[in-house]
């Protein structure tokens, strides 16, 4: 692979391993990543049960590593000051804010009760603590930090007592001032490890994660302008639980890399149509690749005008430094239908042209009573304006055939609407018939029981009249023989006098 054109021999869609030049960073996950001009930029993370402190630089112009000396911010506020450098942290998250990369919350020694923002300065290399102030967030591990213009959107998390998180902050990046966001519906449930990103700079989207026992393969968005949790159904691939992934977006397309449920990793790489919201498989790696880690960062870095991926780190029952890269084919970009069905999403924006276009004609058709009085107008002729004017009404036509469709289409919408509640009207009577008859089998079943308790104790009371008649009959039979005895002791005793009348004793 050439250095200086590395990138553009790239097979699309396949990761592939960066041949690095040097030494290379420790082995890490739960560390944090970010891009600056074609710099990825790597700080913390965690190996065998120790946090690390160090902040590694790999240029993607000449692939090698390099170590980043901060320098302690001279200024001090309340007496206090920056430390030299950055504590050992882990899971914690870093996103660019300018020239500045900033890390938000993550597990320290140094960790306070109050989620820290910290940063470093690109150009000068100084680090630091950002005093923020409003409702700030309590300190956590595990959480999403999702940058939507000028704010940041901080979601979930576990805090420092290990209690899991679904609330949602916001940090003005602008006042550095933190807001605690009120929403409704359901939100996600607790979770921690999971992927955030954001949809037409409105809509938060959460995926995956895990609890403290189970692990998520749910898809949960917050509209960022009303405040609600919504939980859509998705279309495509079935995705598997998992957390500790890593997710970023190039357009319309989410990429999800790696995860897994403490278990195995997942090898696949997915990819959610976020317009479409649309599962798909992107490629599979094998089962013990370090893309296939939990822990792992995925970043998105443009190189001569072309978009690539770049993925770091990770354990999947060892902790990885390899640096893979992605080149995505490029996906066509459609306009967002996340709340739209097809036949909706095609009448709002033929219903929006046609009443844009009848406004547009309204105006034309008073320009063109000022036209037809003189051969040109601004430089363009009668037949110039004849031919605009016949294409607008072509395209009214075309329109009202769109309008026309839907509307037919919603018609026969509202047929199969109405059909299914016929039916459903005819199986709510059968439900009340069939349970009309199971209340009178029910009271069947009650009249048999009670007739069969009757009969038990009928049975019981004959049983004891049995006994008394046999033992009646034990009575009986002994009667009988003591009878049988006394006649048998009366004959003989008779036989013996009629013997000593006769003279046959003397």
């Amino acid at each position: 692979m050439e250095v200086n054109n590395w990138h553009k021999e790239l097979t699309y869609d396949e990761w592939v391993p960066v041949t690095v030049s040097g030494a290379r960073p420790g082995p890490r996950y739960k560390h944090a990543a970010a891009v600056v001009d074609e710099k990825l930029y790597i700080a913390g993370g965690s190996r065998n049960g120790r946090h690390l402190s160090d902040v590694q630089v790999f240029d993607l112009r000449n692939l090698t590593w390099s170590s980043l000396k901060l320098k302690a911010n001279v200024e001090k506020e309340d007496g206090d000051s920056s430390q030299e450098i950055l504590p050992a942290t882990s899971g914690h998250s870093m996103i660019r804010w300018g020239e500045k990369l900033l890390l938000l919350g993550g597990s320290s020694r140094d960790s306070s009760a109050e989620l820290t923002v910290r940063y470093i300065d690109i150009e000068t290399s100084q680090f630091g603590v950002i005093k923020t102030s409003g409702n700030v967030p309590v300190a956590r591990v595990g959480h999403s930090a999702t940058l939507v213009g000028s704010r940041v959107i901080l979601f979930g998390g576990e805090d420092m007592s290990r209690k899991l998180l679904n609330d949602v902050h916001v940090l003005d990046l602008e006042s550095m001032n933190w807001e605690m966001i009120e929403t409704s519906q359901t939100p996600p449930a607790p979770r921690y490890d999971h992927a955030a990103s954001i949809q037409g700079q409105r809509y938060l989207l959460i995926f995956g994660g895990c609890s403290h026992s189970v692990f998520f393969n749910d898809l949960h968005l917050l509209d960022m302008q009303t405040m609600e949790w919504s939980q859509p159904q998705t279309q495509g691939n079935l995705v598997s639980p998992r957390a500790g992934h890593a997710g970023v977006t190039i357009d319309e397309s989410w990429y999800i890399v790696g995860g897994g449920d403490n278990k195995s990793g997942c090898p696949e790489t997915l990819v959610l149509d976020m317009s479409k919201l649309v599962w798909s498989v992107l490629t599979v790696v094998k089962q013990k690749d370090p893309l296939s880690s939990e822990g792992l960062s995925v970043c998105s870095a443009t190189v001569d005008g072309e978009k690539y991926l770049l993925a770091f780190g990770g354990y999947n029952g060892r902790y990885s430094n390899e640096v893979f890269v992605m080149r995505p084919k490029e996906k066509d970009i459609v306009r967002p239908k996340i709340f739209q069905s097809p036949a909706a999403a095609a009448a709002a924006a033929s219903v929006t042209s046609a009443y844009a276009l009848s406004k547009s004609e309204k105006l034309d058709f008073m320009q063109l009573d000022d036209m037809n009085s003189n051969s040109h107008v601004n430089g363009h002729s009668k037949d110039d304006v004849t031919d605009k004017f016949e294409a607008i009404k072509e395209e009214k036509r075309i329109l009202e055939l769109s309008i026309a469709e839907v509307r037919a289409e919603n018609s026969k919408i509202g047929g199969e609407i109405e059909e299914l509640n016929n039916t459903h009207a005819e199986l709510s009577k059968e439900l009340q018939s069939v349970q009309g008859q199971l209340v009178a089998e029910r009271s069947r079943c009650f009249n048999l029981e009670a007739k069969i308790a009757e009969l038990q104790k009928l049975l019981e009371s004959m049983q004891s009249v049995e006994e008394e008649v046999q033992a009646l009959r034990e009575k009986n039979s002994a009667l009988d023989q003591e009878m049988e005895l006394a006649a048998t002791a009366q004959r003989q005793s008779s036989g013996g006098v009629w013997r000593w009348f006769g003279g046959s004793e003397k």
